[in-house]
């Protein structure tokens, strides 16, 4: 297990700095992207629109030789143009062609400008990896994962995903702006005849292996039932319930939290080549994985709490005072 953890860090270090050579800073969103894609989970990318998330995804994809695809959704996008429709072959039989969903990175750009039945065509595909076209089911490609973006500002002709479809995602990473040195290394790669072409560190089969190497970490009772108390601790009722989220919460977060939360933990156990997740992996993984899983009341928006703030006052609560704040 040793040799596979060193092997484990390796691996994901290789493809780290081979997507660092076209995307400038991001350091965080990097990682959380790349542990979303070695714990075999969906991203959801929140930022404004430039700030390198397509590029990031596609470089990704590159880097790790997996088909790419992008689909650009707008609200007159149907339900077909993602999963694939039938049409007339040459042999005047109906035949069925594949859409775009069938990749191993889909990039699903401004989700939350395609209209609800559009969205809905998504979530078989993110939770059953197959998607179901003129009564017959087609399964998805291994790895399969979709990361997708929304813009963080509302703005006409956009449909907020609903809470379901928000808990198919693993983790939600917030993209910030670059810093000024950020900017003037962008604005020189971009302006300049340099061009950066990614080289292959990884295949297919080393994301499969990753994935069965995030599983195989243990994860100690006492750690368990921190990462339990936490996510418990984000209801408004029941026992575990915390006065942070007795004052703040509609709903807290559900059962997928907690497995998001745990599997987010073993990643970074094996970043720092441990065989077991600790308390620090289970905080460090708090707010990618719950932040889109809170639901906040009219009280939290009046007194300017957000959700990772929420997720502070959950944390300390539970008992951890001394919290550093996390931002993936």
């Amino acid at each position: 297990m040793q040799e596979d953890a060193k092997w484990f860090r390796e691996t994901f270090e290789a493809v780290r700095q081979e997507v660092a050579r076209s995307v400038v800073g991001q350091a965080e969103v990097v990682e959380g992207v790349l542990a979303g894609l070695a714990a075999n989970g969906h991203v959801l990318l929140e930022g404004m629109p430039g700030l390198g998330k397509t590029l990031l995804v596609r470089t990704l994809s590159e880097s790790l030789e997996l088909g790419f695809s992008r689909i650009q959704f707008t609200p007159d996008m149907m339900p077909a143009d993602v999963t694939g429709t039938q049409v007339l072959g040459e042999n005047r039989a109906f035949e069925y062609r594949p859409g775009p969903i069938f990749a191993n990175i889909v990039l699903a750009d401004e989700i939350n400008r395609a209209t609800p039945k559009t969205q809905s065509a998504m979530l078989e595909a993110m939770q059953e990896r197959a998607v179901t076209a003129a009564g017959k089911r087609h399964q998805l490609p291994e790895p399969f994962l979709v990361m997708a973006t929304q813009n963080p500002v509302e703005q006409e002709g956009t449909y907020p995903l609903p809470e379901a479809q928000l808990d198919r995602f693993f983790v939600k990473l917030i993209v910030p702006y670059p810093t000024k040195a950020e900017l003037s290394e962008i604005v020189h790669r971009t302006t300049s005849r340099e061009e950066v072409a990614p080289a292959r560190v990884a295949g297919q089969n080393d994301v499969l292996r990753m994935r069965q190497i995030v599983r195989s970490v243990v994860v100690d009772p006492e750690v368990l039932g921190f990462a339990l108390s936490l996510v418990v601790g984000t209801h408004p009722e029941g026992e575990g319930a915390s006065n942070v989220a007795k004052r703040y919460a509609r709903y807290g977060a559900s059962p997928r939290g907690a497995q998001s939360i745990v599997t987010l933990a073993k990643v970074f156990a094996l970043l720092s080549e441990r065989q077991n997740a600790s308390k620090g992996d289970v905080l460090r993984a708090l707010k990618p994985t719950l932040r889109h899983r809170v639901l906040l009341n009219f009280e939290a928006e009046a007194d300017s709490i957000t959700a990772d703030a929420f997720l502070d006052g959950v944390a300390e609560q539970v008992g951890k005072a001394d919290l550093d704040p996390v931002r993936l």
